[in-house]
């Protein structure tokens, strides 16, 4: 017996969302002794990657754990909309070089195109945040750039200057000179190195086609049980070659990869491969 897993999945999220699991859990520990949690929002700057999935487990095992043990836990979702890593997105976008680029653009368009960058990836965050299962408030979240968030962070800070708790000190920091600005310890340590990593190619039995497999590169292969889907890039050019009784497809550029001589038998761009189906490389999962 075959599962298919996207189709549990979309059933089980359905199910979630129409008796309202989450809201019923609120419900039912709201009498209890309260836990707080403050959700650090995550940065809107791009499509979501792994980081993004992990940090959000993370930050959901321990409120669904109190929640377990009778602490009403509120879970108030947080989005990031400031700060370098959006402007840079969007510097990229726009092909700019340096902060000259910006100013000539006009700071009040620059902020403008930020905020459009911004929400064209929240749906795709949102998406992936109920997939994961991290269940949290994305109806009435709190978001960075909103003018009533902005003005209670101003508010906070006059209640810290009121006080007599707000100095100005002197510190050295790394800095970027290319953005104009600070940069934390954490970023500067992070940089980038070149380094070998060991991979495999495998074949994908393609569904349908006699002998005919893709031939799919990865550094990953622990994810393989897992797998449900292989990427092709559809402005690349790929090929279909007879090598000795299979056929195999691969990127046109990567065939110096083939140790056997071989005969290209058709040239196709990567999107003349989408819908194109494959055998599971598993036959237990």
């Amino acid at each position: 017996m075959s599962l298919e897993f996207p189709k549990i999945e979309k059933e089980i999220l359905k199910f979630w969302k129409d008796n309202k699991i989450f809201e019923k859990t609120l419900k039912k520990t709201q009498k209890g002794p309260r836990f707080i949690f403050y959700d650090g929002p995550i940065t809107v700057n791009a499509r979501p990657g792994v980081h993004a999935t992990l940090s959000r487990i993370f930050k959901d095992v321990i409120p669904r754990f109190k929640t377990m043990q009778g602490f009403y836990v509120e879970r108030k979702n947080g989005w990031d909309t400031h700060g370098l890593p959006v402007e840079l997105e969007v510097e990229k976008n726009l092909r700019f070089k340096t902060k000259k680029d910006i100013e000539k653009f006009g700071i009040e368009k620059f902020n403008t195109e930020c905020r459009k960058n911004v929400q064209k990836y929240l749906p795709l965050f949102r998406d992936l945040t109920e997939k994961i299962a991290y269940w949290v408030d994305m109806d009435n979240p709190y978001t960075t750039y909103d003018k009533q968030y902005m003005e209670t962070l101003w508010w906070i800070i006059k209640q810290i200057w009121d006080k007599g708790l707000l100095y100005q000190d002197f510190k050295v920091v790394p800095y970027c000179p290319r953005c104009g600005t600070s940069l934390s310890s954490h970023e500067v340590a992070q940089g980038y190195q070149k380094i070998k990593d060991l991979s495999i190619y495998l074949k994908f039995p393609v569904k349908g086609e006699k002998n005919t497999y893709l031939l799919v590169w990865t550094t990953t292969p622990w994810t393989l049980p897992g797998n449900v889907a292989v990427a092709a890039n559809p402005g690349f050019t790929y090929v279909k070659v007879k090598a000795g009784e299979e056929f195999l497809i691969l990127a046109k550029e990567r065939l110096d990869v083939l140790d056997k001589e071989y005969k290209i038998v058709e040239e196709l761009k990567g999107k003349e491969l989408l819908g194109l189906e494959y055998e599971p490389l598993f036959d237990f999962v």
